[in-house]
């Protein structure tokens, strides 16, 4: 039940000591404030290092063979061992787990890739329609992507990049439906892809056909530069890694221990990795926060139980008169936890605000960092900060206030 004349007793007792609440409550409100900034922080430093490795799927794997470490059956090392394509269907045939598989091909080198009078070098790469689901940052910007047919049918058909379409196509007209030169070759543009991230922007001057018309016309040889999957759900990545190497040691008659043969990105174990440091940093700077609120509280359990000092005469008559250990313990509590609450409420207001206005001059200035991006704090977070904060203001009053409500009227009275 609302009690105004405790609120007004409250009141008088803030007013009264204006620079003593002022210093209590500043110790809350810096802890809050310093708690969201350090977290925040954080968060945008995770953001923009996850930002610049999330290049493709979370959870994809790249092979890439280069050559042998040790010498095996009678072959020496330093042996080159291209994948040749049964390797890639023995591995989608025999292994489980995959959700995603394809291979990446290109030319060495960049071409000359002609629009009409318009020509400029570009790279060329051969790939099939799961790749699209592997690049996961790549996004449609006109017509499609390269699907299963293209690769089925061997159709002559690309997939091209924004800055292909900025350097070979006037203004106004619309790459999809018209035909490149490709090495003497004509192929006609399905569709144009985009990137959001800045450090992406070199993949956007590529130029995609299936991978089969790319094995056709330009590799007779049937070779393989690298191929990518992704695991499918229950299957992790190391495991998945370490079946393909596996088979393909086999297949390749490379030495078991051979861990040199091919060159492996496992974006899965990588990440996970730099989850597991972020964990760290996010757990110190809890530990930092806390620390600096704990520091905060303790000051208004010293100002409470000063506060209880001072009014111990007030108490003492509180009681004489009939007053209840539990109004008394009431009332120091309250007092408590309003300060608390004011100043943390403060304090994480200004703290998102802070947040939020570095956010709207990173984008105004449209910075782009590869290390810092969208410095924010989760909203449960913050409120469940909140509210320990406020229980926490209530356990700093707490023990002032059953010391108040211990207090014999008589003695108190005799005190001066």
């Amino acid at each position: 039940m609302f009690d105004l004349d405790k609120w007004q007793e409250i009141f008088q007792a803030i007013a009264k000591n204006k620079m003593r609440t002022f210093a209590t409550a500043f110790g809350v409100f810096w802890g809050i404030l310093m708690l969201i900034l350090l977290l925040g922080a954080g968060q945008g430093l995770q953001n923009g290092v996850q930002h610049s490795m999330l290049l493709d799927a979370i959870n994809s794997i790249w092979v890439i063979p280069t050559r042998t470490s040790m010498s095996y059956e009678g072959m020496p090392s330093g042996r080159q061992h291209p994948l040749q394509e049964e390797d890639l269907e023995s591995v989608d045939s025999e292994i489980g787990g995959i959700e995603f598989m394809s291979p990446e091909n290109w030319m060495q080198g960049s071409y000359l890739v002609k629009y009409k009078n318009r020509g400029s070098a570009f790279g060329v790469y051969g790939t099939k329609s799961d790749y699209f689901d592997i690049k996961v940052t790549m996004k449609v910007s006109g017509g499609r992507a390269l699907n299963l047919l293209d690769d089925r049918e061997k159709r002559k058909v690309c997939y091209i990049g924004s800055r292909i379409v900025e350097s070979l196509f006037p203004e106004g007209v619309d790459p999809v439906g018209q035909y490149l030169d490709i090495k003497g070759s004509m192929f006609k543009v399905v569709g144009t892809f985009e990137f959001e991230a800045s450090n992406q922007m070199d993949q956007a001057s590529r130029v995609y056909i299936p991978f089969s018309t790319f094995q056709q016309i330009f590799n007779p040889e049937k070779s393989v530069s690298l191929f990518a999957v992704t695991t499918g759900p229950g299957r992790m990545g190391k495991d998945l890694e370490n079946d393909i190497v596996e088979l393909l040691k086999i297949r390749q008659s490379i030495h078991p221990d051979d861990n040199q043969a091919f060159w492996v990105h496992n974006q899965e174990e990588n990440f996970r990795q730099v989850q597991g440091l972020f964990d760290g940093i996010k757990t110190f700077i809890w530990i930092v926060g806390i620390g600096t609120l704990t520091a905060g509280i303790v000051g208004v359990s010293n100002i409470m139980i000063i506060v209880v000092k001072e009014r111990t005469k007030e108490i003492g008559i509180r009681k004489a008169m009939g007053a209840t250990p539990n109004s008394i313990v009431g009332l120091i509590l309250q007092e408590s936890i309003f300060i608390t609450a004011v100043a943390g409420y403060i304090g994480l207001f200004l703290g998102v605000v802070l947040l939020e206005s570095v956010n709207y001059a990173l984008d105004a200035m449209g910075a782009d960092s590869e290390f810092f991006r969208r410095p924010e704090v989760n909203f449960q977070v913050a409120i469940i900060s909140l509210v320990i904060l406020v229980v926490s203001g209530g356990l700093a009053g707490l023990f002032p206030a059953l010391r108040a409500a211990n207090i014999k009227p008589v003695e108190a009275l005799k005190d001066e």
